[in-house]
């Protein structure tokens, strides 16, 4: 496939934009090659400036459970943008989708609507400490909350890309207060929280990592943290900014039968547009500005174009059989995989919770930060740009994750599946 646009597009980026992109990942270091442009998205497929057609692995990484340009979605966001797109005032808009967020989700008795998935983790980490009156939180290796100064260590997705696990321009004083442990070692946290649990404002964590590939929890790992935190009154949030609505409409802790006491949730709720949310129970949210005294705000929280489209989509994902569906096609998707690497005894270790999943070029199991970070991420690059060419879009990344959606269908698979068994001969 030509990419001669994209590869001028992407010089001329880099002469105004740092990096040439607005977000690391998307400038393809990782994998070795260069970024394609993006012209246009429908159903499963994206479309670069060359002409290129790609079937989409990526869905804006996870929101997109409907695919790209869902006819019910863009009819609701040109609806609301006749009628104004920003007001910085109260619409009922908001209360129906704070209705149907509260509904759906096992541990959100009210919800707060921000404007991205980091300004949900930040909001939500200084709500448990105003409402503990503590300060220190714990974090897990390799999660990604965002990049609010304080969850910026050892994070995921492009800060283990890129080999900066702490970025530089955190000061000490925000980083002390962040207590880091291992992924699915619930013993560790216990006996910190043995020590210094008095000090300990909340736990925050993906109960299912998404930013490190796709690591699913052990059993009894949630569980326990339920437990520990219950025991020393830390308060325990999940972010759910990558599985909720998208491994169930309850999220990982409906899927997991563990319910935090604070979720935070990203643009899935806006159908793909920019916004976010914090919700948990009505007695910690009740310490939330104007109710309480802990303050946040945001002139574009609630804006009435992703409300529109997160009504729509939420809408669309309460119908029947629309997990079973990203269930079975995200099964034959990692089952095809994980066969087209047998076939040439290419070594791979195949994740998956519902309609996420993860091939790490690895002979060992992937359980947490270090054994993900193992894995062979050369191999990852030559096999992504093997995909790239034959029309399949992964993430540039080894340490992400990959989606399905409703839009995908059987021969998008089959395409897919053809390729990688001949990607996989050619490494």
């Amino acid at each position: 496939m030509t990419s001669d646009k994209s590869a001028a597009a992407f010089q001329e980026a880099q002469k105004y934009i740092p990096g040439g992109v607005n977000s690391p990942v998307r400038a393809f270091s990782a994998v070795g090659a260069s970024p394609r442009f993006i012209r246009s998205g429908k159903g499963s497929r994206v479309t670069d400036i060359d002409g290129n057609e790609y079937v989409d692995y990526v869905c804006s990484w996870g929101p997109l459970i409907l695919g790209h340009a869902r006819a019910s979605v863009v009819a609701a966001v040109k609806g609301a943008l006749e009628t104004g797109s920003s007001f910085g005032a109260p619409t009922e808009r908001e209360t129906d989708l704070a209705r149907k967020i509260v509904e759906a989700v096992p541990s959100i008795e009210k919800v707060r609507l921000v404007n991205s998935g980091t300004e949900a983790a930040m909001s939500a980490i200084r709500l448990a400490r105003g409402f503990t009156g503590r300060d220190k939180i714990i974090k897990f290796e390799g999660c990604y909350h965002g990049h609010a100064d304080g969850l910026l260590v050892a994070a995921g997705s492009g800060a283990t890309t890129l080999g900066v696990p702490t970025s530089p321009g955190v000061p000490a004083d925000y980083a002390k207060n962040t207590i880091v442990l291992p992924f699915n070692d619930v013993n560790r946290v216990k006996e910190v929280c043995d020590a210094e649990g008095s000090d300990i404002a909340a736990i925050i964590l993906e109960p299912i990592a998404g930013n490190m590939g796709v690591v699913p929890p052990v059993a009894g790992f949630l569980e326990g943290l339920r437990e520990i935190t219950k025991v020393h009154g830390i308060v325990l949030i999940f972010d759910e900014v990558i599985t909720g609505f998208r491994i169930g409409r309850g999220g990982a802790q409906e899927h997991y039968g563990v319910t935090p006491d604070l979720t935070l949730l990203g643009k899935v709720i806006g159908g793909g547009l920019p916004v976010g949310a914090y919700g948990g129970k009505a007695e910690i949210m009740a310490h939330i500005s104007p109710e309480g005294p802990v303050y946040q705000a945001g002139t574009l929280s609630g804006n009435p174009l992703a409300v529109a489209a997160g009504i729509a989509m939420l809408d669309e994902l309460s119908k029947p059989g629309v997990y079973e569906q990203l269930e079975s096609l995200g099964a034959i998707l990692a089952a095809g995989l994980e066969e087209s690497a047998r076939q040439v005894d290419i070594p791979t270790f195949h994740t998956r919770v519902g309609s996420m999943q993860c091939m790490f070029f690895s002979s060992s199991k992937i359980w947490n930060y270090q054994s993900a970070t193992a894995s062979n991420t050369k191999r990852y690059a030559a096999w992504f740009r093997g995909m790239l060419d034959r029309g399949s879009y992964f993430a540039p990344a080894q340490y992400e994750a990959a989606f399905v959606s409703t839009a995908h269908s059987a021969w998008d698979i089959e395409q897919t599946l053809a390729a990688s068994i001949d990607v996989m001969k050619s490494l």
